[in-house]
C-alpha cells in the first residue's frame, strides 16, 4: 500500500474543504484533499444558489467547479472516490483502500447529511418514492403529487423546485409557521401548486412497489389521515458525517464537532470546518469562511512544530 505524506490532509471536498485547500496551499504547505465522493459536496446538487456574494444566481455545480479550479491553481493534490477504512486523529493517519495518508495536521470538512424521519417505510422506499434530493430526483415526479417534510429554507426551497415537475406539492410541518426566511416563505405562499399541512408529522410511508401514501398525525388533535402522494422528500435537519471520527474528539449531543474560534478541535493539530462542526448557520458562505480560518490556523500550527513534510 502506498504511503503519502502531507503537511495538511483535508477530509472532504465541499466548499469548506476546497476553501481550506486554497488557504492551506497558499500558506506554502503540502496539501491534499481526500473525499469519499467526487469533489464539490452538497452544493453540486443544487440547481441554483442566490445567496453567495457576487453571484446573484449561480448553479451549485458551476460554483463548486470554480472552487476546484482555484484549488488546482495552487497545486492541491486531490484524492476523490476514496473508500476510507479508518481514521486515527491522534496519529493523524488516514487509511483508505488504496493509500495510507500521514499528516501533520488534519482538517475535517466531511459536512452533514439530511436527517431521516425514522418512520416505517422510509428506508424501504428510498429510491422508490423517498428521496433526500429534489434536484437529483425531481424530474421523476413529473405530473405527480409529492410531499416535502420540514419548515426551514431547505424544505421550502426544494418544494419550490419540485413545482417545476409535480402537479401538486404538499409541505408538511410540525408547527403552525415556517422557519424559512421571509422572502422564501412569500414565494411559497404565492405558488398555487403548494399546499401547507400544519401541525403534522409523518408516522409511516406506505406503498407497494412505489410510494402511494403517507400517514400523517396532527400533533395537536392526534387525528390520523392518509395523504395520497407519489413521493416524500424529508428536509427536517442535518446530521454530521462523523462515522470514522466519532468518539475521538469532543462533540455535542447531536454529534457535531466542537471547535473554538480558530476551528481547532479538542485534538491538537486537528481542525473542523463547515457543516460538520457545531455552527449556528450552515451555508456555502459560512463553510467557505470556516475553511479559510481553519486552514490559516492549521498553517500557524505547523509553524509551531518547526517542521514540514516535503512537497509531493
Amino acid at each position: 500500500m502506498e504511503q503519502l505524506n502531507f503537511d495538511t490532509v483535508i477530509l472532504g471536498g465541499g466548499p469548506a474543504g476546497l476553501s481550506s485547500a486554497i488557504y492551506a496551499s497558499r500558506g506554502a504547505v503540502s496539501t491534499a484533499i481526500v473525499d469519499l465522493n467526487m469533489l464539490g459536496g452538497q452544493p453540486s446538487n443544487y440547481l441554483e444558489l442566490e445567496n453567495y456574494p457576487g453571484f446573484p444566481i449561480v448553479g451549485g455545480y458551476d460554483l463548486m467547479e470554480k472552487f476546484e479550479e482555484h484549488a488546482d491553481k495552487f497545486g492541491v493534490k486531490k484524492f476523490p472516490m476514496q473508500e476510507i477504512q479508518s481514521i486515527d486523529l491522534k496519529s493523524k493517519t488516514i487509511l483508505t483502500k488504496e493509500c495510507e495518508f500521514k499528516a501533520k495536521t488534519i482538517i475535517i470538512a466531511t459536512g452533514a447529511q439530511p436527517m431521516k424521519l425514522g418512520v416505517a417505510g422510509e428506508k424501504e422506499f428510498v429510491g422508490r418514492g423517498v428521496s433526500y434530493c429534489a434536484v437529483c430526483d425531481g424530474a421523476f415526479y413529473r405530473n405527480k403529487v409529492v410531499a416535502v417534510v420540514g419548515g426551514g429554507n431547505a424544505a421550502v426551497e426544494e418544494a419550490m423546485y419540485l413545482t417545476k415537475f409535480a402537479d401538486k406539492v404538499y409541505i408538511i410541518h410540525r408547527r403552525d409557521e415556517l422557519r424559512a426566511d421571509k422572502i422564501v416563505q412569500e414565494r411559497a405562499f404565492k405558488n398555487e401548486k403548494i399546499e401547507f399541512i400544519w401541525n403534522s408529522v409523518v408516522k409511516e410511508i406506505k406503498g407497494e412497489n412505489l410510494v402511494t401514501n403517507a400517514v400523517l398525525e396532527n400533533v395537536k388533535t392526534k387525528e390520523v389521515v392518509n395523504l395520497e402522494v407519489n413521493g416524500v422528500f424529508p428536509y427536517i435537519g442535518m446530521t454530521p458525517n462523523v462515522e470514522n471520527i466519532s468518539g475521538q474528539l469532543e462533540q455535542d449531543s447531536r454529534g457535531f464537532v466542537i471547535t473554538d474560534e480558530t476551528m481547532q478541535t479538542s485534538v491538537e493539530g486537528v481542525f473542523a470546518v463547515g457543516d460538520v462542526r457545531n455552527t449556528p448557520l450552515r451555508q456555502v458562505i459560512t463553510a467557505a469562511a470556516d475553511g479559510a480560518v481553519g486552514a490559516v490556523y492549521a498553517v500557524k500550527y505547523l509553524e509551531t512544530i518547526k517542521e514540514t513534510a516535503p512537497l509531493v
